[in-house]
């Protein structure tokens, strides 16, 4: 008991320390994107709990969803940051067009760029792989004279997959212990998309891999192209 308690006081000394530095180095006239990637470098808390509120910034211990993180972080920046410049990266995936983006992957470390590519891939990609789906089947219902219908994400799923995902869904909850009723969380849906990702790597044959992961590249890139979504693109 003593020794856990030690741990979780480390623990949040270290995350306190880490808002002060990412502070300081704006304070001292750090540009906000260098200041950011080099705090969300040295963060040390895989998840933790801000009053009501749960940030898991590592699903799994793998996937690394840094947008959560500097959302938090910019919290502790107030108005250091120009409110414009917030919404522009945590809604669009957007940094002020003066910094570079080729310096991400150096500013945040090798072992948190894995983590982005992770968290791209399992989740960013596998969600746009879910409405490349969900298009298909709409396309193929409104050619057979099905107007009326608006939820196709069942079907799509199901063709992604090969399981409906109501057993998906409980499958899911079994694995990670989540009751078997009631709605998922915010942080729950998001490491359900990572399941179904890392559930298609283990049950999918690779050619049906590889076109399925084309798919949702292709119609995430279209997003991007419609300025519908913005993102650090690896």
């Amino acid at each position: 008991m003593r020794e856990t308690a030690t741990y979780e006081r480390a623990e949040l000394v270290s995350t306190s320390e880490a808002l002060r530095a990412f502070r300081s180095s704006l304070e001292e006239g750090v540009d906000w994107p260098t200041a950011l990637l080099q705090a969300i470098a040295e963060w040390s808390t895989p998840e933790e709990t801000v009053g009501d509120r749960v940030y898991r910034y590592f699903i799994e211990g793998e996937a690394f969803d840094w947008l959560l993180l500097a959302e938090r972080l910019f919290e502790a920046a107030d108005v250091l940051i120009p409110d414009e410049d917030k919404e522009a990266l945590l809604f669009q995936g957007r940094f002020p067009d003066y910094f570079e983006s080729s310096r991400f992957k150096e500013l945040i470390g090798i072992e948190k760029y894995r983590g982005y590519l992770n968290y791209f891939y399992g989740v960013t990609v596998e969600e746009a792989l879910h409405l490349a789906s969900e298009k298909e089947v709409h396309k193929r219902q409104l050619s057979n004279g099905n107007r009326y219908q608006n939820d196709f994400s069942e079907e799509a799923l199901s063709r992604i997959y090969r399981e409906s995902p109501c057993v998906l869904l409980l499958q899911f909850r079994q694995d990670k212990g989540y009751p078997d009723d009631g709605e998922l969380t915010m942080e729950q849906s998001t490491e359900f998309n990572y399941w179904l990702f890392k559930y298609r790597m283990k049950t999918s044959d690779k050619a049906k891999v590889a076109s399925d992961t084309r798919k949702g590249l292709k119609q995430l890139h279209e997003m991007m192209a419609s300025d519908k979504v913005g993102m650090m693109v690896p």
